[in-house]
């Protein structure tokens, strides 16, 4: 029995009777752990200290966004828990799980670099990776992706039957479960989320105040590349070519915003500023030549309450409002010879969400 990777000792921790067990196979500087009492373990042996822990779940792939979350964990908590795991459960039957990017030596690189830079401040780091098998996370009855399939489910309706949810109907089910899990396991003082994933950041707040979870939700901002492109695990997969119309999100929902900017405020304004973006622009693709257009799909444009997701009429100054959106990126019809096509060659079909907040008076987050 080896149910955690040992590389150094922190000096709040007591004797570990899990220690024996443990095989010395990285030098990372921080602890990697494959199942629940040895992390408990060290996160009571914190308590006693009191040392405060931050907790950011993922599913790996990890990129600067994550990293991101990282950082803001570091700077408001002594000791930070990053959980790498993906979560069967919040993949439909037919959705990507088989293909979602698992890129763990590349994960641990970057959270050792990240690690040390945080050291250097003299703030919090990294202390613990949970890296759980689906064994571990489910322990009785394997998980299932049908919608009335068995199994131990934590759901949050009416929040996750909308949006997201009414093309992914198990995605929030799967998602509330697998946090509930972690917090219980983990029992963060803090936990960390980005906006990117808006719809998520709700149902966990939610989350957490109906089930009087001890812990604080904590929103960062939605990191971007330099083109506005939101970052995503699931940018892999998409290759040059329907990278560069996979912007269209992002400027529909920035052309709603500067509606919203200059005084519109109702659903017609501001939702036609943001669709005739995304027509002109499936109509120009439409126009060329399969070896060169990228087609996409408008799944939804919505402008919705903050807390409720009820989509508006009116936004009300006092309130402000989510706008969102999400778009699949078809399969390459017809690639080019040597053409950057990511992950699965172009032939997987790419969801992108994004979000922009139109907050009352300036204010930026949730």
């Amino acid at each position: 029995m080896r149910p955690w990777t040992w590389t150094r000792k922190i000096p709040v921790v007591a004797y570990n009777p899990f220690l024996v067990h443990a095989r010395r196979v990285h030098s990372y500087s921080f602890h990697v752990f494959r199942d629940v009492p040895p992390l408990r373990q060290l996160r009571r042996e914190l308590g006693k200290s009191n040392r405060t822990v931050g907790l950011v779940p993922t599913m790996g792939a990890l990129h600067d966004g994550h990293l991101s979350l990282v950082r803001q964990a570091a700077a408001e908590n002594t000791d930070v828990f990053v959980s790498i795991y993906v979560n069967p459960t919040q993949f439909g039957v037919n959705e990507d799980l088989d293909s979602y990017p698992r890129t763990w030596d590349a994960d641990m690189e970057k959270l050792e670099r990240l690690n040390r830079e945080l050291r250097s401040d003299q703030g919090g780091s990294v202390t613990a990776v949970f890296a759980p098998t689906t064994k571990v996370m489910y322990p009785t009855i394997p998980p299932t992706s049908e919608i009335d399939g068995h199994g131990s489910f934590v759901t949050i309706t009416p929040l996750a039957n909308k949006l997201e949810g009414a093309s992914r109907p198990v995605f929030f089910r799967g998602v509330a479960t697998v946090c509930t899990k972690l917090f219980n396991i983990a029992t963060p003082d803090r936990v960390y989320f980005g906006q990117k994933d808006v719809q998520q950041c709700v149902v966990i707040k939610r989350l957490v105040k109906d089930l009087h979870i001890d812990t604080e939700v904590r929103i960062g901002a939605t990191v971007r590349d330099p083109d506005g492109l939101a970052m995503s695990s699931r940018n892999a997969y998409l290759g040059s070519r329907r990278r560069a119309v996979g912007l269209v999100l992002y400027r529909a929902l920035h052309a709603g915003e500067l509606a919203f900017n200059s005084g519109k405020r109702t659903r017609e304004e501001i939702l036609d500023a943001a669709r005739r973006v995304a027509d002109d622009t499936l109509a120009s693709q439409k126009a060329l030549l399969p070896s060169e257009r990228a087609l996409f799909e408008v799944d939804y444009i919505s402008l919705a309450d903050p807390e409720t997701l009820d989509e508006l009429d009116v936004v009300d100054p006092n309130r402000g409002a989510i706008l969102s959106g999400a778009v699949k990126m078809m399969p390459v019809e017809e690639p080019r010879p040597n053409e950057d096509l990511g992950v699965g060659s172009g032939t997987i079909p790419v969801r992108l969400i994004d979000n922009i907040l139109l907050m009352p008076n300036g204010h930026r987050d949730l």
